[in-house]
C-alpha cells in the first residue's frame, strides 16, 4: 500500500480562546503595539512532520496583524480603531512543507471608552417668544458617542449658572423654560446656555474614564404685546369657575383708558389625561423592527431601534416605568424611568440569547407603566429582531467514536459503518463534507457526503494477518470548519482454515503408563474457529488407546500395564503400534484433518532416588537431562582434581608422601593414559533420537549395544617427586586422578513456526545413565 501524506490543520479551539486558527478572535482597540503575542496559530500535521504558519491580507487592506512561522506567535503591528473598522478579514495558513492550507478567518475588534460625545447640528441658535410659558419645550439637543455599551451612552445637563432660567431633561436633551422662571425681552434679549454631553464612561486601557463635550445654545427672546387678557380656567374641586376679564374702555391706539387695574391669579391643576406614547422617526409608533447578525457583542447598543417615549402630562403624572418583557436578561432597556420624555436605548446583555440556531426571529414587548398615579395609564411597543446567521458552529459528530464488525473476506466495497454529523448554521454553512484519514485508513473509503464507510473496492480484509483497524473521520463545513471522531473497526472471523499437524506420519516412543502428545494447529483468529478437540478415528491393534479431546494426550488403555501384556497382545517381539488421530476444530462448518501416528511401545527400566525421579521429569526435554548429567560429571572431575592438587602441594611441603592408605594399582604396563569423551546424543531420525554413539568408534557401532566395552583408564602421570628425604624402603604413592572432555555432536534444528515435538523415553535416559555410571565406575576399578 502506498504511503499517504495527509495535509496538516489548525486547532479549532473557539472564539474565547488565545491559540488556534484565530476564527472569530476578538481583540480589544486599546491593544498596544508591541512585540508582546496577542495570539498564538496552532495546528498540527497527521504525520507529526514540523509545521509552519503565515498570515496575510487582502490586497489594498491595511496589515494589522504579524506572525512569527515557527512559533505561531501573533503580534500587533497597526494600532486598531473600531470606530474605523469593527472586523479583520486574515488569510492564515498552515503548512507542513508539501501541503498547505490556508482559511480566511474574522478577528473581531471590541470596544473601549475612547470616544467623547459629538454634539449635531451645531450651532444652536433658537428664537422664542418672550411669553414662552414656563416649562414648555423649547429646543432638544443631540449628541451621538461612537462608543458601544454604556461608553456608548449619553446623557445632558446645563454647566451651572445662578441666572439661568432654563433646564434640560439628562436623557432626551430637551431644553425647556425653567419652572418659575418668565423671559424679558426688554431685561434680556438674548441667553447664552451651555450644554454638557457626557457619555456613560467605561474602561480604556485597564483604567475607568467618563468623556464629555460641550456646546453653546444662544436662545434669542423675541418681543410680544405685554399687555393683553387671557381666559384662566381654575378646576377647583368637582365645580369650574370662569373667570372673565375685558377692557372696559379701549382707545385709538389699544391703549386702555379711563379703567381700573384688578390682578387676578389663575392656577391651572394638571389633569392625569394623557398615557405614555411611543414614538419612531414619523411620529407614534407600536412595533419597532431591526434585522442585525446574531451574536452581537454584550453591552454593544442596538442603534437600528429609534425609538422615543414622552408623556405629554406633568409633575407626577408624567413619571413612568420602562421594562422590557421577553427572554429573560437577553436584553435591557435604558433608561428605566422616565419624567415626561427620554430616548430609549436597548442593550444587549446575554450574547447567547442572540443565535440564529434558537430562531431566527426574537420577540420582546416594551411597557411604559405610569408610577404614582391612580390611573396607572401604559404604553406597549413590540420590539422584533430579525437574526441574520453567521458560521459560528462547527460540525459535531453525534459520538465520539463509533465501533463496527465487519467480517473476514468480505468482498470490496461492502459497508462498514455509518457517521453522522450536524452543523446547524444555514445555507452552505451547514453543509458537511466527511473525509478519512489515519494509518488504518488506506484499505477504507467514506462517502463525502452520507458519511458512509466502506471497504475499499480492492480490499480483502483477513482476521489472521489484521483484525483490529482505528482510524480518523473528520466533519468539515464550507469554512474549513471541522470536527474528529475516532473509528475502530474489528475484522470477526470466519472458519476459513483447517486444524493441521506438523507431520501427517509422526513417530513416537511410549513408556508404559506415560502418556505421548500430538498437537494439531488451527490458523483462525478467534474461539470456537481455532479451538480443536482431538479423537481417534482408527488404531492398530483396536481398542487398546485412549485419547484426551482436548490436549491431544494419548495413553494406553488402563489394562496395559506391562511389556508382556503388550506382546500378548501383538503375539510379536515387534511393539510398534499405529494409530490413526483427527483434529476437529469447533467452527462452524467444522474442518478437520487427521494424521498417523506409529507408537514405540516401551517399559521403563526401574530407577531410584533423586536422579531417576529428576530424568521422569526430563523425559519431555532431552536437552535438560545432558545438561545435568554434564553437570554431575564435571563435578565430579573438580572435585577429583581438587584432592589430586592438595595431596600433591601437601606431599611436596613435607618432602615426602605420607600414604594414609595403601593404593595398589592395576593396569598393563604399556596402557595409555586415557581421555574420558562424553557419550554424544544423536538426532538423526524419531526413532533414534536417544542412540548413543562412541565418536572413537566406526560410525556403525552402536554404543546401546552391551557386548562392547569401553578400554579401562589409565592413570594419569605424577609430577615428579622431591629429590630429598624419600625413605629408601618405602614404595611410591600414586595419586588417583580423573580427567575428561565433554564433546556435543550436534542438535536437531527446531522447526521455525510449530512447537516442538516430542516426548522423550525415559527408558533410553535410563540406559544412558547407566552407561555414564559403568563407565565412572571402571574408571575407579584400578585404585583400591
Amino acid at each position: 500500500l502506498r504511503q499517504s501524506d495527509y495535509a496538516p490543520y489548525f486547532y479549532d479551539n473557539g472564539p474565547s480562546s488565545t491559540n488556534g486558527n484565530m476564527a472569530l478572535f476578538s481583540i480589544s482597540e486599546d491593544t498596544p503595539v508591541g512585540k508582546a503575542p496577542i495570539y498564538i496559530l496552532n495546528g498540527t500535521d497527521p504525520e507529526e512532520d514540523p509545521v509552519r504558519y503565515g498570515l496575510t491580507f487582502e490586497k489594498g487592506s491595511t496589515e494589522y496583524f504579524r506572525v512569527d512561522p515557527n512559533s505561531g506567535n501573533v503580534t500587533l503591528i497597526q494600532e486598531l480603531d473600531r470606530e474605523k473598522q469593527d472586523e479583520i478579514s486574515v488569510h492564515v495558513s498552515i503548512t507542513d512543507g508539501r501541503n498547505k492550507v490556508v482559511e480566511t478567518v474574522r478577528v473581531f475588534v471590541t470596544d473601549t471608552n475612547d470616544e467623547p460625545p459629538e454634539f449635531q447640528n451645531l450651532p444652536f441658535i433658537i428664537d422664542i417668544p418672550e411669553d414662552t410659558a414656563p416649562g414648555s419645550s423649547i429646543y432638544r439637543v443631540q449628541a451621538v458617542d461612537k462608543d458601544m455599551g454604556s461608553g456608548g451612552s449619553v446623557s445632558y445637563y446645563l454647566q451651572t449658572s445662578p441666572f439661568t432660567k432654563f433646564t434640560i431633561d439628562g436623557h432626551s436633551g430637551i431644553l425647556r423654560v425653567k419652572l418659575g422662571e418668565t423671559l424679558d425681552f426688554e431685561t434680556t434679549p438674548t441667553h447664552f446656555v451651555t450644554v454638557v454631553a457626557k457619555d456613560g464612561g467605561g474602561k480604556y486601557k485597564g483604567k475607568h474614564q467618563v468623556l464629555t463635550s460641550t456646546a453653546t445654545v444662544t436662545i434669542n427672546v423675541i418681543d410680544s404685546q405685554d399687555i393683553k387678557f387671557d381666559y384662566g380656567y381654575c378646576f377647583c374641586l368637582h365645580y369650574v369657575d370662569l373667570y372673565e376679564i375685558k377692557a372696559s374702555e379701549v382707545g385709538p391706539n389699544n391703549e386702555l383708558q379711563d379703567y381700573d387695574v384688578t390682578t387676578v391669579t389663575v392656577r391651572v391643576v394638571d389633569l392625569n389625561n394623557h398615557p405614555p406614547t411611543f414614538y419612531g422617526e414619523n411620529g407614534p409608533q407600536n412595533k419597532f423592527e431591526v434585522t442585525m447578525y446574531e451574536h452581537p457583542p454584550a453591552g454593544e447598543i442596538l442603534r437600528g431601534f429609534k425609538i422615543t417615549v414622552n408623556d405629554s402630562d406633568q409633575g407626577a403624572n408624567a413619571k413612568f416605568k420602562l421594562r422590557l418583557v421577553g427572554p429573560n436578561r437577553v436584553l435591557r432597556v435604558v433608561p428605566q424611568t422616565v419624567l415626561n420624555e427620554a430616548q430609549v436605548t436597548i442593550i444587549v446583555e446575554d450574547t447567547s440569547g442572540i443565535d440564529y440556531e434558537k430562531g431566527p426571529t426574537l420577540s420582546f414587548k416594551l411597557l411604559a407603566v405610569e408610577i404614582d398615579t391612580p390611573e396607572r395609564f401604559s404604553a406597549t411597543a413590540d420590539i422584533v429582531i430579525n437574526l441574520l446567521d453567521t458560521n459560528d458552529n462547527i460540525p459535531k459528530f453525534t459520538s465520539e467514536y463509533y465501533i463496527a464488525r465487519v467480517p473476514e473476506n468480505s468482498p470490496g466495497g461492502s459497508s462498514v459503518s455509518s457517521v453522522t454529523a450536524n452543523d446547524p448554521d444555514s445555507g452552505s454553512w451547514g453543509e458537511v463534507k466527511y473525509t478519512i484519514y489515519g494509518s488504518g485508513s488506506d484499505l477504507f473509503s467514506i462517502n463525502a457526503s452520507s458519511g458512509l464507510i466502506t471497504t475499499q473496492p480492492w480490499t480483502s480484509l483477513d482476521a489472521e494477518v489484521r483484525s483490529k483497524y482505528n482510524f480518523y473521520v473528520k466533519a468539515e463545513d464550507s469554512e474549513g470548519k471541522y470536527s474528529l471522531a475516532e473509528v475502530f473497526v474489528t475484522v470477526t472471523d470466519m472458519n476459513d482454515h483447517a486444524p493441521e499437524f506438523d507431520e501427517v506420519l509422526v513417530e513416537k516412543t511410549m513408556i508404559i503408563g506415560t502418556p505421548v502428545k500430538i498437537e494439531a494447529v488451527d490458523e483462525d483468529a478467534e474461539s470456537p474457529n481455532n479451538v480443536i478437540e482431538y479423537s481417534i478415528m482408527t488404531a492398530d491393534p483396536d481398542n487398546a488407546f485412549d485419547i484426551n479431546a482436548d490436549t491431544g494426550e494419548i495413553k494406553l488403555k488402563p489394562y496395559i500395564k506391562s511389556m508382556e501384556i503388550v506382546q500378548n497382545i501383538t503375539k510379536q517381539k515387534d511393539c510398534k503400534w499405529s494409530v490413526v488421530v483427527q483434529a476437529r476444530d469447533r467452527g462452524s462448518p467444522s474442518f478437520s484433518t487427521t494424521a498417523v501416528i506409529n507408537i514405540d511401545i516401551t517399559e521403563a527400566t526401574p530407577l531410584k532416588g533423586p536422579m531417576a525421579a529428576f530424568l521422569m521429569k526430563s523425559r519431555d526435554n532431552p536437552l535438560k537431562a545432558l545438561g545435568m548429567v554434564t553437570f554431575i560429571i564435571s563435578v565430579l572431575v573438580g572435585v577429583t582434581v581438587l584432592i589430586s592438587t592438595a595431596m600433591y602441594m601437601r606431599n611436596s611441603k613435607s618432602n615426602r608422601i605420607m600414604p594414609a592408605r595403601r593404593i595398589i594399582k592395576r593396569r598393563p604396563r604399556d596402557q595409555q593414559p586415557w581421555t574420558f569423551k562424553m557419550p554424544v546424543i544423536k538426532f538423526t531420525n524419531p526413532g533414534e533420537k536417544f542412540l548413543i554413539t562412541d565418536p572413537e568408534s566406526s560410525p556403525q557401532q552402536k554404543i546401546g549395544s552391551p557386548r562392547l566395552k569401553p578400554p579401562p583408564p589409565i592413570a594419569p602421570c605424577l609430577p615428579p617427586p622431591p629429590p630429598s628425604n624419600a625413605r629408601p624402603n618405602e614404595r611410591p604413592r600414586a595419586v588417583p586422578t580423573i580427567s575428561g572432555a565433554l564433546a556435543s555432536k550436534g542438535s536437531k534444528k527446531a522447526k521455525s513456526s510449530r512447537r516442538k515435538e516430542g516426548n522423550i523415553s525415559s527408558a533410553l535416559v535410563s540406559e544412558l545413565k547407566m552407561k555414564l555410571e559403568q563407565k565412572i565406575h571402571e574408571n575407579n576399578q584400578g585404585y583400591y
